[in-house]
């Protein structure tokens, strides 16, 4: 058995995503919504289960940016 391709594969065009869907964090404590967080995603770093990072803008929390990926 192959071993899966991380990371972009050859012939496919990609879109760097700089913004993304809206995440809900109603009720959410200062102390929860000000550490960012991990969204599961398929097509990062780290293939099928990985994480991508948000984090909360300093200075405009309502904005949070890409950080990187995880396992």
């Amino acid at each position: 058995m192959a071993a899966a391709r991380l990371g972009p594969r050859p012939g496919h065009a990609y879109a760097e995503l700089v913004g993304g869907p809206l995440l809900d964090i109603t009720g959410w404590t200062l102390d929860e919504s000000g550490t960012g967080v991990c969204l599961q995603t398929d097509l990062g770093h780290f293939g099928p289960g990985g994480r991508a990072l948000y984090d909360p803008r300093p200075g405009n929390p309502a904005c949070w940016d890409w950080n990187g990926d995880s396992p």
